[in-house]
């Protein structure tokens, strides 16, 4: 099994959804000026995206195909034997006092860190393919509601999104043209998989996450604790609502 994976060639009509927002886009062009990769994909949910970028895992045994007739359309991902927990050592916020981190967060001061993961980014993605993933957390009609871009060079990363949000048009619809609206920019890259080289770092006056080093699902999928509980935290206080570890069910 693989988490890196060379770039693919999609046929005309998948990967090439662009949003008309203006700040999606140079924020999409300066980070992939860094990172260098092969091609853009711009992903927006549809069936047929899906369909290609699962016969793509398959191709370059990212995913086994399961038994058909046992469990149908059901897939296999092995993670890297290094790589297979969070890493709460290594899992920061960045902010520009350490009083604000919060008294049970690791703290890391924001401009080093910055600094530190461009480095490490820097032509990171050379040979693949860079995926630019726009979702919602909560309803669409929710004034609640907030929207996220995620840049990532793995695949799974974009499957797995596929499932644990809202994504798609649905989001670039919410966030608009308006380039003054608020939304997160998170960064992912698989790098080479190395444990000495894995952070999730968080930067919540920026609004912005980076994940470096790691393909595990609570590392990589950055809807999930880096947003809705890290950042979201720090948004509930500053915009007066709570970020909760729970679930509803009707």
């Amino acid at each position: 099994m693989k988490d890196i994976a060379p770039a693919i060639s999609p046929p005309a009509g998948i990967g090439d959804r662009k949003p008309a927002n203006q700040a999606v886009l140079d924020w999409v062009q300066e980070v992939a000026k860094l990172t260098q990769p092969e091609n853009i994909f711009w992903c927006d949910a549809s069936d047929r995206e899906n369909e290609f970028l699962i016969e793509q895992s398959l191709l370059q045994n990212v995913l086994i195909k399961l038994n058909e007739k046992k469990v149908p359309r059901s897939y296999l991902h092995r993670s890297n034997p290094n790589d297979v927990a969070r890493v709460e050592q290594f899992t920061f916020i960045c902010t520009p006092t350490k009083e604000e981190a919060g008294p049970t967060n690791n703290w890391s001061e924001p401009a080093e860190t910055y600094s530190k993961l461009q480095a490490m980014l820097k032509g990171a993605m050379r040979g693949r393919t860079m995926f630019v993933i726009p979702y919602i957390m909560g309803p669409p009609d929710s004034p609640l509601t907030k929207v996220g871009f995620e840049i990532t060079d793995s695949i799974y990363v974009v499957l797995s999104m596929r499932i644990m949000t809202r994504m798609g048009d649905v989001a670039v619809k919410r966030l608009g043209n308006d380039a003054s609206a608020e939304w997160n920019r998170g960064v992912h890259s698989l790098l080479d998989v190395d444990p000495a080289r894995r952070f999730i770092c968080h930067f919540p006056q920026d609004n912005a996450i980076i994940s470096v080093g790691s393909g595990y699902g609570g590392n990589v999928l950055l809807s999930k604790k880096c947003l809705a509980l890290r950042i979201g935290s720090y948004l509930a206080r500053k915009q007066g609502w709570l970020a909760e570890h729970m679930l509803i069910l009707g």
